[in-house]
């Protein structure tokens, strides 16, 4: 299985339905994951999955303010600017 670092900036309309449907609430303490990225920084995020992906979304402020502009409006949020998968960190 694939393990997948995103940052909040690079969020794609699939990965933020994912994320509200598991935390409508928002997340809390304990659904934060923390570990040493390959630069050997500590990272902390929330994890979401696929069938064949493990998403490791960093958290931040910002984060939690995006997920509940989804939850509110999500045809504010443009199909086409989907990310890249080039533009995600592939941890294996």
């Amino acid at each position: 299985m694939n393990r997948v670092i995103v940052d909040y900036t690079k969020l794609t309309t699939d990965i933020l339905d994912m994320l509200v449907e598991k935390y409508p609430d928002g997340y809390d303490y304990s659904d934060i994951i923390s570990f040493k990225n390959a630069k050997g920084e500590t990272i902390k995020a929330v994890e979401v999955r696929t069938e064949t992906t493990i998403y490791l979304v960093k958290i931040s402020s910002k984060l939690e303010q995006t997920m509940e502009d989804y939850a509110e409006d999500e045809d504010s949020f443009d199909e086409d600017e989907d990310l890249d998968l080039d533009d995600l960190e592939d941890e294996d």
